[in-house]
């Protein structure tokens, strides 16, 4: 509540708004109307009185005149010392400055080449999956049912017997997996191997990516499909994906590099024709080459 005090009195105290139970009676009814929503209409109906109340009760103690109390201030010699400032000064970037910061990689790979080097790849690895099929199990069709197995659950059911022949169903499955799957690890390779150290994406892209991905199948699909998982030969489909990673990979990798936008000027991302700006943006590139 107010208090009567003379003006040698407010120099020193601070006058601060008066205390009050309102806010917390408000949330209380708050509160119980959201939880009535749940549970019963009544809990809802007191939770409204409950915030009527608060707001009518807050309404006398702002209205016709805010109520406030003066708080004492300490004496000088108690108070906390001022913060002592320097004269430095910190000097701004102009608008439109280039180079003020740089995000890596500053230059990426186009998705084209993470598609034709996931269709390169996917090449490769399939002439070793049916070479593996015609050496182990005298059959093409080894390799590729059991691609089509992993989308098609009667084919994970089969026996050996069943998996040496040709099914076109089935063939038509393994073909869409192969390549959808090969056009995605490619488009994947397109945006990693630009955050790698480049003078190790072979042994990244080509060699550490396909061993931790076989290590992850290896371990999953014994619990998916176990009946799927006696079939395969594990060397030989660690091989398979190094093969992938190493052509896949080296396509990609020999590609252009694209410049990203985060190092062009303001008038240069909006279409401004800027003959300075993009003399600026010239020589960095000479520089940097």
């Amino acid at each position: 509540m107010s208090e009567n005090h003379s003006p040698d009195e407010h120099a020193a105290h601070i006058e601060l708004p008066a205390p009050t139970s309102w806010p917390i009676i408000f949330a209380f009814g708050l509160t119980l109307g959201l939880a009535g929503l749940v549970t019963s209409l009544a809990v809802t109906a007191v939770g409204l009185v409950c915030v009527l109340i608060s707001v009518l009760g807050l309404f006398k103690d702002v209205f016709p005149s805010p109520q406030h109390v003066y708080v004492p201030l300490k004496p000088l010699d108690e108070r906390p010392a001022a913060i002592k400032t320097t004269g430095r000064s910190v000097r701004n970037l102009h608008v439109g400055q280039d180079g003020h910061r740089e995000h890596l990689p500053v230059k990426f790979h186009s998705y084209s080449s993470g598609i034709y080097g996931g269709l390169a790849g996917g090449f490769v690895m399939a002439l070793l999956a049916i070479a593996y099929g015609i050496v182990s199990q005298h059959s093409i069709w080894w390799p590729i049912n059991l691609l089509a197995a992993s989308a098609l659950p009667s084919m994970s059911l089969a026996d050996a017997e069943f998996l040496k022949q040709f099914h076109p169903f089935a063939f038509v499955t393994a073909i869409i997996v192969h390549v959808v799957f090969s056009v995605l690890v490619g488009l994947l390779y397109a945006v990693l191997l630009p955050m790698l150290p480049r003078r190790f994406e072979w042994f990244w892209g080509g060699i550490v990516l396909p061993i931790l991905w076989t290590g992850m199948i290896f371990l999953s699909l014994g619990t998916v499909n176990p009946v799927l998982a006696n079939y395969i030969d594990w060397f030989w489909f660690a091989v398979c994906q190094v093969a992938f990673g190493l052509v896949g990979g080296f396509v990609v990798f020999k590609s252009a590099r694209i410049e990203t936008m985060q190092t062009w000027s303001l008038a240069q991302k909006l279409g401004v024709h800027a003959p300075e700006a993009r003399e600026r943006a010239e020589a960095k590139d000479e520089e940097r080459s």
